[in-house]
């Protein structure tokens, strides 16, 4: 239908747009080696300092885990002072939209560099503190051959116990080649 022809004309000038000013390092994240500090996590390594998803320092990703389903992806991250007024909604948001990408890396749903988010929404429940680590749980509830629908929590404490946010997204995957591009 005229829509959703309409739709994925737009998602694909994002990512024809986002490819244009990234080098080949920007779009391959890597998970590197498993986390010394958390046993069953791995980091999540950016290869560009200067990308907005390394405002966000430190993060860590694994699937399932402590009582999770394995198609649950989640992804820590570790508030510092850069991030504070609590944790600003602003720092979560982008936190949230960052874990939708870890969430394709690990859930193995394909590279995510090309990848855009089409739709975010974000409900905050709780002022997350700056004294312990975010955790995003992201769930695949729907995928079609280009979009990716997804939802989660963002939750803090010892036992992922308080809840944040909730959020759901769209996410446009990645053209399979580059020639998807043109």
């Amino acid at each position: 239908n005229f829509r959703d022809q309409e739709d994925d004309r737009r998602a694909r000038n994002l990512i024809r747009t986002q490819a244009l000013f990234m080098t080949e390092a920007e779009r391959n994240f890597i998970i590197s080696d498993p986390d010394p500090d958390y046993p069953g996590w791995s980091t999540w390594v950016l290869n560009d300092p200067d990308c907005y998803n390394s405002f966000l320092g430190r993060m860590i990703v694994r699937r399932g885990g402590d009582g999770l389903d394995e198609d649950i992806a989640r992804v820590r991250m570790f508030p510092e002072r850069k991030h504070r007024n609590v944790v600003h909604g602003g720092t979560m948001m982008g936190f949230i939209d960052c874990s939708l990408f870890a969430a394709m890396r690990v859930l193995e749903l394909g590279p995510s560099g090309y990848a855009v988010t089409l739709e975010l929404q974000t409900h905050f429940i709780g002022a997350a503190r700056m004294t312990e680590p975010l955790e995003a749980q992201v769930e695949i509830t729907r995928e079609t051959g280009r979009f990716l629908f997804m939802r989660g929590l963002v939750v803090q404490g010892e036992n992922a116990e308080d809840n944040m946010a909730s959020f759901t997204a769209i996410v446009k995957k990645a053209p399979n080649q580059k020639t998807d591009l043109q």
